[in-house]
């Protein structure tokens, strides 16, 4: 199973830290994906950032295959497909694919072989066996089922 930190997290929420280079950074460290946001395409870097940009980023790091990039809009999503890296784009829609061809599941919603359950908790946990990976803040309880 694919264990993707949200926003860098892996033991909980921090506010604070999450969605920055040095957190996401200590979680791909210890081996986790990590899905993360990327607000902006400044024509020179990407920028981290739920709702505005916070922290520039070079695109030879987003190209780690083990970052998830949520493209926050379409100027940021464009730019990451043109340079293969792995991204996806979506707002409140039950599911969304992922350039690598991964269907993203909106919280509580169904999956399978190729699907990431995105907070997971929602979910029953016979249902989360089902999904190729889960995106979650507390990745923990399923490091164990991996």
């Amino acid at each position: 199973m694919i264990l993707i930190a949200h926003r860098g997290n892996v033991n909980g929420e921090q506010a604070d830290r999450e969605n920055t280079l040095s957190y996401v950074q200590e979680a791909l460290d210890l081996g986790y994906h990590c899905e993360i946001d990327i607000c902006k395409w400044d024509g020179e870097k990407f920028w981290l950032g739920h709702d505005e940009p916070t922290e520039p980023v070079d695109a030879d790091w987003l190209k780690n295959n083990k970052l998830w990039c949520h493209a926050k809009d379409y100027n940021s999503l464009e730019a990451m497909l043109l340079q293969d890296i792995h991204c996806f784009f979506h707002h409140n829609d039950d599911y969304t694919l992922t350039s690598q061809g991964y269907i993203w599941a909106y919280p509580g919603k169904t999956g399978g072989k190729k699907s990431i359950a995105v907070h997971p908790e929602r979910l029953p946990a016979d249902e989360i066996k089902k999904f190729s990976g889960v995106c979650s803040d507390n990745l923990t309880k399923y490091k164990e089922n991996k």
